[in-house]
């Protein structure tokens, strides 16, 4: 745990607590708080220096408003977090001994979907101005714009399938990455800002406004919870069972209906579709490997801007509404949640939907059919809003874990990989370097097989279904290595990252390509008659060798091949290939 704060959020707090509201400012009922959302009657969304000259200005005038400038970004500038506190005081609202329950929101992790944007705007000026009950037991706080670099890279064209508002930002950042999928391997800066904010904060709920890219449907508004069976245990089913449905239920009663997100790609949905799986590369799976209730607002492309922002402002409403009158469930079963994971023996570490349970929506839907398309003379799915429906929809919102990893007392990582070191302290993980060479007997990983992908993706070539194969071996750790423990809050986050067989894990990130590549080898002339003496002094492995020439016709027409076989049974061959550095320490 962190034992600092950044300096310049400690002086802003103590600067700003001793002012009231006219001190601070002019009389906030003599300054123009309508958003350029309103003044264009809904059509129209403000550039990154509007939204940050509104935030100061809101913060000029109430005491309840702070705005903050943390880390740095890609585009050079800092994130601004505001917050909404009405009992501002000299101690700092991100202290770990105030009782309320936290939320964080991000907007504009897609600037071309602004909605989010508008709509904090509206909801932190009608909290400050009292136009919204302030909640009695949960404190609010959001990230302005979290890709400056998108939004300042603005234009009218690149959301080729929404409708509004006339200008908008950029999906990519300054440097042209996809930002919901770098929370995990934190590539750019922006994500290293979004975790200094997170683990101050140490939200209990989380909410990143999107706008949807799919079917067409009647909903102005989807969800997309953190997976509840990944989430795990009893905080896993308060979100599925009384969460989820409690918010829901308080949109309905404000005349909002809201589906789950509706993953389908070129087809009806109809058909039934299974809920999104967040996994730590997106922000609600990053956030619930600290066991936060997660939400992706994903408003639908198609609907008018207006409705959109209106909606996206009334979903916050309600996460606040029923955060607060949820507050010491929350707060209880996020206690129980970090202590089952402490004692637990093991931990999931890769799922599959599970087609044994599933819910049943009442969908409210268009007709689709396929047609022969004018253009390309091919079929296409083309939409019917003459027709709407309402039918039942198999929803498959169950998971099943396929693969336990057992969970170790600490992980060893060699000094060498001092980058590895630098994300996990970035994420707030506690360790410690060596002060002398340690021996001891650790669990120790090869990497047995593994897929990567063909296409570039996100700055990576990433891996999957990798496979690895364990051994006890004695190892020592060089003076200097990092030790650490699994006992703290940060234990998902260590399983999720350092087990390679993990989807979002380091090593599928590509962070220990080096061990894939040999780095000694032999020369065939010289090998060969080496290889001879090898197995003349070593009957054991030339019986295999013949038996595996007998059983593979492909090998036994393989001369290098053969020759390789035997290389890699042989003490030339390097110990350090596929070899993860990793070690873990046996509970």
């Amino acid at each position: 745990m962190k034992s600092f704060f950044p300096t310049i959020l400690v002086l802003s707090v103590l600067a700003t607590s001793l002012y009231s509201c006219s001190e601070r400012g002019d009389n906030p009922d003599d300054i123009d708080f309508t958003t350029t959302f309103e003044k264009s009657n809904g059509t129209q969304t403000p550039t990154y220096t509007e939204v940050i000259e509104f935030y100061k200005a809101l913060d000029k005038a109430y005491t309840s408003i702070q705005t903050y400038e943390v880390g740095s970004t890609d585009s050079g500038e800092p994130l601004t977090l505001i917050t909404f506190n009405p009992n501002r005081s000299f101690d700092s609202e991100f202290a770990d001994n105030t009782d309320v329950r936290r939320i964080l929101i991000n907007n504009g992790i897609h600037p071309g979907e602004s909605d989010g944007i508008d709509a904090s705007m509206l909801l932190f000026r009608d909290l400050a101005q009292g136009k919204i009950k302030a909640p009695e037991h949960t404190w609010i706080s959001a990230i302005a714009v979290y890709n400056i670099g998108g939004a300042l890279h603005r234009n009218s064209t690149s959301r080729t399938n929404q409708n509004g508002p006339e200008a908008y930002g950029f999906r990519g950042n300054a440097r042209n990455y996809d930002l919901n999928r770098d929370f995990v391997k934190q590539d750019t800066k922006n994500a290293k800002a979004f975790a200094e904010i997170f683990h101050m904060i140490k939200p209990d709920v989380f909410i990143d406004n999107h706008v949807s890219n799919g079917a067409d449907y009647q909903y102005t508004l989807t969800h997309l919870f953190t997976q509840h069976n990944k989430l795990g245990g009893v905080l896993g089913q308060f979100l599925h069972q009384d969460f989820q449905p409690l918010i829901e239920q308080d949109l309905k009663a404000n005349a909002w209906e809201i589906s789950p997100y509706v993953n389908v790609f070129n087809r009806t949905p109809e058909t039934g579709f299974s809920q999104f799986m967040d996994y730590p590369r997106y922000s609600t799976g990053y956030t619930a490997m600290w066991n936060t209730l997660g939400l992706m607002v994903e408003t639908h492309m198609l609907k008018p801007y207006k409705p959109r922002v209106e909606g996206t402002y009334q979903l916050m409403k309600s996460v606040i509404a029923v955060t607060d009158a949820q507050h010491e469930k929350i707060k209880a079963l996020r206690n129980d949640a970090f202590n089952a994971f402490a004692k637990a023996d093991t931990y999931p570490l890769q799922f599959r939907i599970d087609s044994t349970k599933t819910s049943t929506l009442s969908f409210l839907g268009f007709e689709g059919e396929y047609q022969a398309s004018e253009l390309t003379g091919q079929m296409r799915l083309k939409y019917d809003r003459d027709k709407p429906f309402t039918k039942a929809v198999t929803y498959y919102d169950h998971f099943t874990p396929t693969n336990d990893i057992a969970i170790p007392k600490a992980y060893l990582i060699p000094r060498g990989y001092r980058n590895i070191a630098l994300l996990l302290r970035a994420n707030d993980i506690r360790f410690k370097q060596l002060k002398r060479d340690t021996t001891f007997t650790a669990e120790v990983y090869h990497i047995d097989s593994y897929q990567t992908r063909r296409n570039a993706y996100e700055g990576h070539y990433p891996h999957y279904n990798t496979k690895v194969n364990r051994d006890l071996e004695e190892v020592t750790i060089a003076k200097g290595g990092y030790l650490v423990p699994t006992d703290q809050d940060g234990l998902r986050y260590l399983l999720e990252t350092l087990e390679p067989e993990a989807v979002d894990s380091f090593f599928n990130w590509n962070y220990f390509d080096t061990i894939l590549q040999q780095k000694e080898g032999f020369s065939p002339y010289v090998w060969e008659d080496k290889a001879a003496q090898f197995l003349e002094d070593h009957q054991e492995i030339r019986r295999s060798f013949e038996a595996k020439k007998q059983s593979d016709p492909n090998f036994a027409n393989n001369w290098y091949a053969q020759l390789d076989w035997i290389h890699k049974q042989s003490p030339n061959y390097e110990s350090a290939h596929l070899r993860y550095p990793i070690v873990r320490m046996p509970r």
